[in-house]
């Protein structure tokens, strides 16, 4: 699986913001899709996952609320949309695929960067005050 991300970009604080990761290859409909994020001088954290047919969700205490993750399995794609946005959202965003993995969206594994099989690039969000 290859991941693309885009989306990302210098907003104010309060403002919106959706990112987007476009995958390549079959798998993408048999994976469990997520975001992490890392800020400078900071190890890469979770944001939020999304279960393959996309039914399940999960997120970070500090995302839950104004964070929604979405996929649309048809175009390959999965979607975070950010409102609110902080400051500390101030980072770059990577998303991510499990597609070897045998735990559930929800569990505590699914927060850790070395359960996931596939990363993107990468795509900054910079929030300013």
């Amino acid at each position: 699986v290859q991941l693309q991300a885009s989306g990302g970009g210098l907003v104010q604080v309060g403002n919106s913001l959706k990112l987007s990761c476009m995958a390549s290859g079959s798998a993408f409909g048999n994976s469990r899709m997520g975001w992490f994020r890392q800020a400078p001088g900071k190890e890469r954290e979770f944001v939020a996952a999304i279960s393959r047919l996309g039914s399940i969700t999960q997120y970070a205490d500090s995302v839950r609320g104004r964070f929604t993750i979405s996929r649309d399995n048809a175009k390959n794609t999965v979607y975070l949309e950010m409102n609110s946005l902080k400051p500390e959202d101030t980072a770059v965003y990577y998303c991510g695929a499990a597609y070897y993995q045998r735990w559930n969206i929800g569990s505590a594994r699914a927060m850790e960067v070395l359960e996931w099989d596939y990363w993107g690039q990468g795509t900054l969000v910079t929030v300013s005050s």
